[in-house]
């Protein structure tokens, strides 16, 4: 019954990495970067603004948000990071489905960000991508033209 000693105590079994840490590792090598007309973008999950940018970043943060289009095409699904279970990815996630108008969807998307204290600072940004989402889902009517009447001479 032997315990091994582990080579590195700091990087314990329960220790985990501060977010600042994090971001410093993968700020430049990750594999969801995309560098495109001078400028730097990030596809990973739960970032809001595909920017590679600290607050942005959806992996690093232990409360995130993203917004995703619902399945049916219908609505919006809000992905919420939970504090707890860092290490069990399937239970880290909660998925909320809206699928109301979009008066009511965006006030349950911002009590939702308000009541469970996550990031203020997400907030905004969170309720644009929202908007956009289901601005995008509206269906597109299209505008007959008027035909004039031809002059009889």
């Amino acid at each position: 019954m032997n315990k091994k000693k582990s080579l590195f105590p700091i990087l314990s079994r329960n220790a985990i990495m501060s977010s600042h840490l994090q971001w410093m590792v993968i700020r430049n090598n990750s594999s969801f970067l995309i560098k495109r007309n001078g400028q730097t973008y990030s596809t990973e999950p739960n970032n809001l603004k595909a920017r590679n940018a600290f607050r942005f970043n959806g992996l690093v943060h232990r409360k995130t948000v993203g917004i995703e289009q619902a399945a049916d095409g219908k609505g919006i699904v809000v992905i919420l990071k939970k504090r707890a279970g860092h290490r069990k990815p399937v239970k880290l996630y909660e998925k909320i489905t809206i699928n109301k108008n979009s008066r009511t969807t965006l006030n349950r998307l911002r009590n939702i960000i308000r009541k469970n204290n996550y990031r203020k600072d997400l907030r905004m940004a969170a309720l644009r991508r929202a908007s956009a989402i289901l601005r995008s889902q509206k269906p597109v009517v299209v505008k007959k033209k008027r035909s004039r009447a031809t002059k009889s001479a």
